[in-house]
């Protein structure tokens, strides 16, 4: 390997693998004679229609309303729900051949008859939330809106079995946005403090790897490792890692990102037995924003309602990054709200100090409503929540789902697509075609040592991995091959690993990759016959 480029690699070996392929893509781009293909970041090529069609029509009839209230130059009046459902039938048989006027009245019909919400109530709230004009109110997540969310995440996280109990929801902007939300409040309620032991579930999404290493958390991290070789399964050796009381949360993905498989029901039911035994002060966050890629799948909030923080995005299933989608929820009944109960009176008091300007009774503000006032810094708590056309949109995606339960025909053809984009990557690549039922396949990780031992052999594999820098495979597929890939290494994934999105290429482009891959495997072969 040519050591100036060994030194270039070297310097940006360091960086998240999303940073990194900011640079792949720059090479990639410089060389004219091809189209570039840039499988790394995982944003979807789709989107979904009928909410959109609903919600793009409900903001003509939302505006309609204001005007009966009052219509001025430039200006209209804030609506009243009192037989708003009915004005809205009448809005949708006037409108009939426009495209999500069937979607709008077949959700009112199951938000009354199924879920026997007040009709007037609930389109009163979507008209007021879709034009925007008052704060969110609750801040946390309007009324109706977290019935509808909490509907739809029982159906997709919990395979329509949810736990005893009820579960409060907080609407943010996007996972990332809980994310963040979740690290500051767990440190600023003293669940998790600086030298603290936490475990991840790796691989995973770089920044949970990153951002419990920063100056603002300073965590001690614990791996527990998937299994390459046994479908990216947690061992129970790997589980039993969770037995160690100093170790004070887990945080995983599931399924997994970049190796896209969900945990198998028999080690969540592990994790969940651990919790509710040896370890009942173990919390549990899951990230599940694949989980709809899953038929039958099921989080750990499901299975240890008690212990585990959910988050949720929106942003895959229904091709809605842009949209900042995204939810946390928690049972009622926590774990985490006994545990900031049972903290030193000291600590007790420093909280209590805290958030005595947003309470009367400061002390027994629930986790869930502190992530509200934290992600505004407490002070600026009564403008907390995400923007309610947001939470229209969100709830106009449940519904999609909601609706579609007999036939799941939306999610059948968004599970198609990827796995047809999957086998043609896995065929051009000249690999099988591994079915599991698990297997979300909305990224697929290819382990580029196991494949040069596999078809070339022990000293190949060995000569490719000593006389190269990790990303060396990465780097030189974006400059010679013009395929940009997220190097799996990033993610603690195996060292010179790939991530593939499935996600966002045409189908065709994933057979170009496959063969990509194979053609540069094949010219290290070359140079290292050349060499020996």
């Amino acid at each position: 390997m040519n050591r100036t480029a060994a030194e270039e690699e070297k310097t940006y070996e360091q960086l998240s693998p999303f940073e990194l392929k900011d640079k792949l893509i720059e090479m990639a781009e410089n060389r004219s004679e091809k189209l570039m293909l840039n499988a790394g970041r995982g944003n979807p090529n789709w989107v979904a229609t009928n909410p959109r069609h609903a919600f793009f029509l409900l903001g003509n009839f939302a505006m309609e309303e204001a005007y009966r209230v009052m219509s001025r130059p430039g200006l209209a009046g804030a609506p009243v729900s009192t037989g708003s459902a009915d004005r809205l039938r009448e809005f949708c048989l006037i409108h009939n051949e426009t495209r999500g006027a069937q979607f709008l009245i077949d959700s009112l019909k199951h938000v009354t008859e199924v879920m026997k919400l007040n009709e007037d109530e609930f389109i009163g709230e979507m008209v007021d939330a879709i034009l925007g004009d008052h704060y969110p109110t609750p801040d946390r997540v309007l009324v109706n809106t977290e019935k509808i969310v909490k509907a739809y995440l029982d159906v997709t996280m919990c395979d329509s079995r949810p736990p005893e109990g009820e579960m409060d929801i907080f609407l943010t902007e996007g996972g990332t946005a809980a994310m963040t939300y979740i690290f500051n409040t767990l440190q600023e309620n003293h669940l998790v403090k600086k030298g603290d032991k936490i475990a991840i579930g790796t691989p995973i999404f770089t920044p949970y790897l990153e951002i419990p290493l920063l100056n603002d958390f300073e965590l001690v991290v614990v791996d527990v490792e998937q299994n390459e070789d046994k479908d990216w399964q947690y061992t129970d050796a790997e589980i039993n890692k969770l037995a160690d009381p100093d170790i004070k949360a887990f945080f995983l993905v599931n399924p997994s990102n970049p190796s896209s498989v969900s945990i198998a029901e028999e080690s969540l039911q592990k994790i969940a037995d651990l919790v509710s035994t040896k370890r009942k002060d173990l919390i549990l966050l899951t990230d599940d924003v694949y989980g709809t890629f899953v038929n039958g799948f099921r989080s750990l909030a499901a299975i240890a309602p008690r212990n585990t923080i959910l988050v949720y995005s929106y942003s895959k299933y229904f091709g809605a990054t842009g949209w900042r989608l995204g939810a946390i929820g928690i049972s009622k009944d926590n774990v985490m709200d006994e545990m900031i109960a049972s903290l030193p009176v000291q600590l007790k008091k420093e909280l209590h100090d805290r958030y005595v300007t947003i309470s009367r009774d400061p002390d027994s503000i629930k986790l869930i409503d502190r992530l509200v006032a934290d992600s505004r810094t407490v002070a600026l708590n009564h403008t907390a929540g995400l923007s309610t056309p947001q939470q229209v949109m969100m709830v106009l995606f449940s519904l999609q789902e909601l609706l579609d339960l007999e036939s799941r025909l939306y999610r059948k053809e968004v599970q198609d697509i990827v796995k047809e984009r999957y086998n043609s990557l896995y065929s051009s690549l000249g690999e099988e075609v591994v079915e599991l039922s698990c297997y979300a396949k909305y990224y697929t990780t290819i382990d580029i040592h196991n494949l040069a031992l596999k078809r070339y052999g022990t000293e190949f594999a060995k000569w490719l991995k000593d006389n190269h820098e990790p990303i060396d495979f990465v780097w030189r597929l974006a400059k010679e091959k013009d395929v940009v890939l997220m190097d799996g290494g990033g993610f603690a994934a195996p060292e010179m690993s790939v991530r593939v999105s499935l996600a966002n290429l045409n189908q065709e482009d994933y057979s170009k990759i496959g063969k990509s891959i194979s053609d540069l495997l094949q010219d290290y072969m070359e140079e290292w016959k050349a060499a020996n």
